[in-house]
């Protein structure tokens, strides 16, 4: 299964309380963090919900 590498690049600050609630669910605590997760629908959902916050890769495994 492919895995993608989430950067959180941008502040929350300003923005609505959900898009906050999701960086947090996507498990990020400060800025320029990096996490990694499996690729799936619920994760690509997320990701779309704060796209213009992250940065996303493909990981090779």
């Amino acid at each position: 299964m492919a895995k993608l590498r989430i950067t959180w690049v941008k502040s929350g600050i300003g923005y609505k309380e959900t898009q906050k609630k999701t960086l947090a669910t996507l498990g990020f605590h400060r800025l320029n963090q990096s996490v990694i997760h499996d690729d799936s629908m619920s994760i690509r959902g997320m990701i779309n919900k704060v796209r213009h916050l992250v940065k996303v890769e493909e990981v090779n495994s």
